[in-house]
């Protein structure tokens, strides 16, 4: 009886590397979609904010910067809910075959945020919102004229300085 349960845990150590490596192999490729991601989005962004006689160059250039900002959450998310994944098959495969190979890991949605939670996180926040304060800097300086720029800076000198 003894020597059965230790070439079952025998045998799972063998499904074990393999299944991690299936699934390191998924992380990296969502790690990698989102590296692409978020150089197609500079180079559209920059791309659309280049063309010349659109008026709505700026709204055209916010559609690829919200449409790849919630592509690259969406490739974290997946990441995250691999890396559970990862996690429970670690701590699991030596005692039990449960779920043997099964890559879906749609079973730890609930154990990791959200899409739109995930899209404000730190990292993507400061990245898109970035990109989304420069987009609006443009605006402002291009199509706003420099002299509501000018005059803001004006009056915030004139408060700061004088206390007017």
């Amino acid at each position: 009886m003894i020597r059965k349960k230790t070439s079952l845990k025998k045998s799972n150590k063998g499904y074990l590397f393999k299944e991690i490596d299936l699934i390191q192999a998924v992380i990296t490729r969502m790690a990698n979609n989102s590296f692409f991601i978020k150089g197609w989005t500079v180079t559209l962004v920059v791309a659309t904010l280049l063309l010349k006689g659109v008026k709505f160059q700026i709204l055209i250039s916010l559609l690829p910067l919200f449409s790849f900002w919630f592509l690259d959450a969406y490739f974290l998310r997946q990441e995250r809910m691999y890396r559970k994944l990862y996690n429970w098959v670690v701590a699991n495969r030596a005692t039990t075959m449960d779920y043997l190979f099964d890559l879906n890991a749609i079973r730890f949605k609930d154990n990791v945020q959200s899409i739109v939670r995930i899209m404000f996180s730190i990292t993507l926040g400061i990245f898109y919102g970035s990109i989304l304060i420069l987009i609006v800097l443009y605006f402002i300086l291009f199509f706003g004229g420099l002299k509501w720029f000018e005059r803001f800076f004006l009056v915030f000198i004139m408060k700061t300085t004088f206390g007017v």
